[in-house]
């Protein structure tokens, strides 16, 4: 079982599963009930999946992870139900006579801050209900669009499928949270006049955590440990700020310190690197939103 104060746990998803799927085989491999995630992955997808473990499920909600990296394959000629490769085929064009010019006037229309639709089959909430649902229950879902920032949008590679008509897009996107890639590879076949919908996503980076810090299954099966301990994560992901031993007891009782000056959640740290707790300053205090270890509870 992991230690009480646990940590993060990167992990490297594979295609298939959920990210709930994930989180119950980390349960087992941990061999603990208290794992959950900082947000989801599509079944399809790939890559960088962040989950916290004993006491640093409680840093997940504080976690600033509203920047995203992928690659991706989008599919000129086709457009699907879902936008992507599991959805149903809605129309085929003829996709070879796109210019790399055309192509990259659609991108660029793309990239910045833009108006999104997200896909049908999103987690979106419409009067209580996750959209995906909605649609698998046979429902015209309709969504409004949604103020995002695509940041980067690069074609890295072409290839033309002249046997289908098709043309693959090998792209790396980065961007905001709740941007929808699948929604890019359907607006940009659409501008085309193609169609377009998503074959493969990977996903590189979700705010500081990279496929550097993640790891397969396989290898958490392994090594059943988290990919950071609570103190490591908490020192990549929240500005810092030393405290000594009158303020440490302060902080572990659960009372406040004078305030230091510092913008947004920050974490209050020993000399020696142990995370007290996470401080957010408002008038003449620095008051604790997490105390990472009080005191009773960890000694």
């Amino acid at each position: 079982m992991a230690d009480i104060l646990g940590g993060l746990l990167i992990v490297d998803k594979p295609g298939g599963p959920t990210s709930h799927d994930m989180v119950s085989r980390a349960r087992k491999l941990l061999r603990t009930k208290k794992v959950g995630h900082a947000g989801t992955l599509d079944p399809m997808a790939t890559g960088v999946l962040v989950l916290g473990v004993e006491r640093a499920t409680k840093l997940l909600g504080l976690l600033t992870l509203t920047t995203k990296a992928y690659t991706a394959t989008i599919r000129l000629g086709r457009s699907t139900t879902t936008d992507d490769a599991e959805g149903e085929i809605l129309t085929t064009t003829p996709a070879g006579q796109v210019t790399d010019y055309a192509i990259a006037a659609g991108v660029a229309a793309l990239t910045g801050a833009i108006q999104q639709v997200p896909a049908t089959v999103s987690a979106i909430k419409v009067d209580g209900e996750r959209a995906y649902a909605r649609h698998r229950a046979g429902e015209e879902v309709t969504l409004a669009a949604r103020p995002v920032t695509v940041s980067r949008f690069d074609v890295l590679a072409r290839r033309d499928l002249p046997a289908e008509g098709l043309v693959d897009l090998d792209v790396l996107v980065e961007c905001s949270s709740g941007t929808y890639v699948r929604a890019l590879a359907r607006d940009l076949g659409a501008a085309l006049g193609v169609g377009g919908h998503l074959t493969a996503l990977r996903r590189t980076r979700v705010g500081p955590f990279t496929l550097e810090h993640a790891r397969t299954l396989d290898e958490l099966a392994d090594d059943p440990v988290p990919s950071l301990d609570i103190d490591a994560a908490i020192r990549l992901c929240f500005p810092p700020r030393v405290i000594d031993t009158a303020e440490t007891g302060k902080l572990r009782d659960g009372r406040w310190l004078e305030p230091a000056g510092i913008s947004g959640v920050y974490a209050a740290l020993t000399e020696d690197g142990k995370a007290i707790a996470l401080l957010q300053e408002k008038g003449n205090r620095a008051a604790p939103v997490l105390v990472v270890r009080p005191r009773g509870l960890i000694d």
